[in-house]
């Protein structure tokens, strides 16, 4: 028997004799959102408690990463990508600024922006936390037995 998963309703109809492995069933998904709740936390666990030991929080973690992909990224921008409300972003901005991990540059052609890019510090910083969880998600090289 083919079902046709572009069209969910048409399997649903289909004869029950199996769990149909399209679709998950409660229990099934709540383990599934354990699993990934112990994995996230498994993953960033150490990097956390290292940020905490800098005086450093989540918060404060996401606008390093971002900052550091993204130099020259603005606080307009950031607050686009980290989903925080302007008064807490600049809070956590001035702070980062403060502790000289982030520097501020007025913008070349519009002198009015503020673009944001990781010193030195900040750079050490967040290759030395993010780096070794970056590393630690890389795909591990596939190794080939024989001759």
């Amino acid at each position: 028997m083919r079902v046709n998963v572009i069209e969910p309703k048409a399997a649903r109809s289909l004869p029950s004799v199996a769990p149909n492995p399209l679709f998950l069933r409660d229990e099934e998904l709540t383990r599934g959102i354990e699993l990934l709740d112990a994995a996230y936390r498994s993953l960033i666990g150490e990097s956390d408690r290292e940020f905490a030991e800098q005086g450093l929080g989540r918060n404060q973690r996401w606008v390093l990463y971002f900052v550091g992909r993204h130099p020259g990224i603005t606080m307009v921008e950031l607050v686009g990508r980290i989903h925080l409300s302007k008064q807490s972003l600049s809070r956590l901005l001035n702070e980062l600024v403060g502790q000289g991990l982030i520097a501020r540059q007025r913008g070349a052609r519009d002198r009015r922006r503020r673009l944001l890019e990781l010193t030195a510090r900040g750079r050490q910083l967040e290759e030395t936390l993010n780096g070794r969880l970056r590393r630690r998600t890389e795909p591990v090289a596939e190794h080939h037995v024989g001759p």
